[in-house]
C-alpha cells in the first residue's frame, strides 16, 4: 500500500467517525428526513471505498 492509500485510508476513517456523529444527531432530531437518508448514502460510499482501498 502506497503513501496515498494510507493518507485517503486514514482521510475516509476520520470522515466516518464525523458521519456517523451527525447521523446519530440527526436520529435524535428528526426535522428532515431526508438529512438522515443522505448521511447513510455518504457513509455507505465511504464504507465501500475504504473496503476497495483495503482490498488493493
Amino acid at each position: 500500500m502506497d503513501k496515498k492509500a494510507k493518507k485517503r485510508i486514514q482521510t475516509l476513517n476520520t470522515r466516518l467517525q464525523k458521519l456517523r456523529q451527525q447521523m446519530a444527531g440527526s436520529r435524535q432530531q428528526m426535522d428532515d428526513p431526508d438529512e438522515l437518508k443522505g448521511l447513510e448514502d455518504q457513509i455507505t460510499a465511504a464504507e465501500a471505498e475504504l473496503a476497495k482501498l483495503k482490498s488493493q
